[in-house]
């Protein structure tokens, strides 16, 4: 807790003059100072800063404040965030009671070594915007895509050239460790007695600075100008830069979000530039990662809307039904959530270009409401015109419901889905919230009492049999009998196999490439079930053990679900190094959808040229996954 003594005196220190001109262009006006707005779109300026109250006011949208309050709106930070910041400038320390000197000199540390590594960060930004101009190859690039030069400066585009060092040519060491601890440079471990090769880690690529809510370059994300794997590749996790807290296009986007009233999430960098070309600065990216909790957080700091916009296809879903999880515990009657779905054949970037704005503006205004989403998402795969159907529903839906804050729109969605499973309210509420489902009876109406239990019928005595039991060879009782030998388990599929593997070594998941994943995905029935719980638990948790993964299995109801899978080794055949074995084991599920495939295409009564050169490339398809690892159809 900051005592309010030290609040009073920082606030008396600070010259508010300085700290919103960092951010707004003032002019004098008279004793005070005026400008444009930061808050809301204005052309007239409306925007004043008193420096005898210490204050600033805006005449059109109302927003008012000291200091602090300032970069609290502007900026995103937190309260100590901000308060530390003002002390930083005027020289004083922050009491923190709380923390003992030794912490409190390894958090001034900390924040030094921050400081060091994005003004790195920024000295390389600096460098890719210049190789952007001498460039005519990223610039053909980038105006092809439809991009002006204005919003190319405003993002800070810039150009990695070809060269395995050229960030050398940017900096007066290039053995600074900086390089490698900001994520700019890579330094193999050398074989002992030798020297590491160290090496840009963008190389050819058109540069995305990632900035954080305070402007501060973070790291970077780098685009192919032609084909190439990976597509797009990002800055790794750092002591500034982390994915599954930062969002591109943020600190861009921070007014046009308050002049549109929502955020608009999309999936990659080129859409957020392209959607800002058409008018859309409120858009935001991920950065390579699905959406977490914490980016929604941060979001809700800067606006009451958010809408997720995602492609049509089955990873669109995907990413959507993440989203979803993610948005849950902070949806509220206040906080609004919503999901945009563009056709399979669009992405943001695309559908803008092709349609235009106003196009893309009726699809925002069209966006699913996140309580449609919910119910969508917990009926798929759901027959609801069964009873076995609206019960899987059910059981799909409550642990999505149960991640909804207490409030409102919690108890509106439980009758909604009530509802949809054809279940009374009450009912619903008794199962999933322990309270009382059944009405009270109405008054005068007679208690119904249960009919008289039938006496059960009880052997008089005990029964032996007369003689020996002998059949034919003699027979013997049931509890002496030999069972045979041998474990009576369906034999394990190699679906069996990858599941297991995927449970038991969860970091696995990261190294498959996207096909892999999208095939997991389509598996059917548990499998497909236990590697969708499995995204989502590597999504809140990153990789864990196996004890975390079975806990996590546990409390979701599906430790029965995976336990077929987790036999001792000795009964699924012997396990090998997890990676190596993951990849024989895909090969297989590869081979054989790529032979159910055939045997579809042979199953016609007759083959179209385009029929023929799908059947060959199948044929070589399968031929190289066997010439590869060896593995053999079924």
């Amino acid at each position: 807790m900051i005592p309010q003594g030290f609040i009073h005196d920082l606030l008396s220190r600070v010259d508010i003059v300085d700290v919103v001109g960092r951010h707004v262009e003032l002019k004098k006006a008279g004793i005070n100072h005026k400008g444009l707005c930061p808050f809301h779109g204005e052309k007239s300026p409306s925007f004043i800063v008193s420096p005898s109250r210490q204050t600033y006011h805006c005449f059109g949208c109302g927003v008012h404040g000291n200091a602090i309050g300032f970069l609290m709106e502007h900026t995103g930070a937190g309260f100590v965030e901000a308060v530390e910041d003002l002390a930083q400038q005027v020289g004083m320390q922050v009491p923190q009671d709380e923390r003992s000197p030794e912490q409190r000199e390894r958090a001034q540390a900390e924040k030094a070594r921050q400081q060091s590594l994005t003004e790195v960060l920024a000295r390389a930004a600096e460098f890719y915007k210049a190789q952007l101009r001498k460039s005519s190859r990223a610039v053909a690039y980038l105006k092809g895509r439809g991009l002006t030069g204005q919003i190319a400066a405003r993002f800070g585009l810039g150009y990695a050239p070809e060269g395995w060092r050229s960030l050398a040519s940017g900096f007066p060491s290039y053995d600074d460790p900086q390089l490698v601890e900001s994520g700019l440079v890579i330094a193999p471990e050398a074989e002992p007695g030798q020297e590491s090769k160290r090496y840009d880690r963008f190389r050819d690529r058109v540069m995305f600075p990632i900035r954080n809510v305070q402007g501060e370059v973070i790291g970077f994300g780098g685009r192919v100008l032609d084909k190439g794997e990976p597509k797009y590749l990002n800055s790794p996790e750092t002591p500034v830069f982390s994915k599954g807290r930062e969002l591109y296009g943020l600190y861009e986007a921070r007014q046009a979000l308050r002049q549109r009233g929502y955020a608009l999430v999309v999936e990659g960098y080129m859409d957020v530039v392209a959607l800002a070309q058409h008018g859309f600065g409120n858009a935001v990216a991920t950065l390579g990662t699905a959406c977490t909790a914490d980016h929604v957080h941060k979001l809700f700091r800067f606006t009451d809307s958010v809408v997720f916009s995602f492609d049509g296809d089955a990873a669109g879903r995907r990413a959507a039904v993440r989203a979803l999880e993610a948005a849950l515990p902070h949806a509220t009657e206040t906080h609004t959530v919503k999901f945009l779905f563009l056709p399979p054949e669009h992405d943001p970037d695309s559908y803008v270009r092709e349609l235009g704005a106003e196009a893309f503006e009726r699809c925002v205004e069209g966006a699913v409401p996140l309580s449609r989403q919910l119910i969508t998402v917990a009926g798929e795969g759901c027959d609801l015109g069964t009873p076995e159907g609206r019960a899987r529903m059910l059981n799909q839906a409550r642990p999505l419901w149960a991640l909804l804050p207490d409030g409102l729109l919690r108890r509106q969605l439980l009758g909604e889905i009530a509802r949809q499973g054809q279940m009374p309210e009450g009912e619903l509420q008794g199962l999933w919230l322990g309270e009382a489902a059944a009405p009270a009876p109405s008054a005068g109406a007679p208690a119904e009492t249960p009919p008289p239990e039938k006496p059960r019928w009880q052997p008089k005595g005990e029964w032996k049999p007369k003689g020996e039991w002998k059949g034919k060879g003699g027979w013997k009782r049931r509890d002496e009998e030999e069972r045979p030998a041998g474990p009576r388990a369906t034999p394990a599929t190699a679906a069996d196999h990858a599941v297991r593997l995927l449970l038991l070594h969860s970091e696995l998941w990261e190294g498959l490439p996207a096909e892999d994943h999208a095939l997991l995905h389509d598996l059917s029935g548990s499998h497909g079930e236990l590697i969708h719980w499995l995204e989502r638990q590597l999504t809140h948790h990153g990789a864990t053990p196996w004890a975390a993964v079975e806990a996590g299995l546990a409390a979701d109801g599906l430790v029965d679900t995976a336990a077929r899978l987790m036999r001792p080794a000795r009964d699924l055949g012997g396990e090998a190094e997890p990676a190596s074995e993951l990849a024989a084991v895909m090969r297989q599920l590869w081979l054989a959808q790529i032979e159910a495939e055939i045997a579809a295409l042979l199953a016609r009564p007759s083959l179209g040229d385009a029929d023929r050169q799908r059947y060959r490339q199948l044929r070589e398809r399968a031929d190289e996954l066997r010439g590869r690892g060896g593995a053999k159809a079924a």
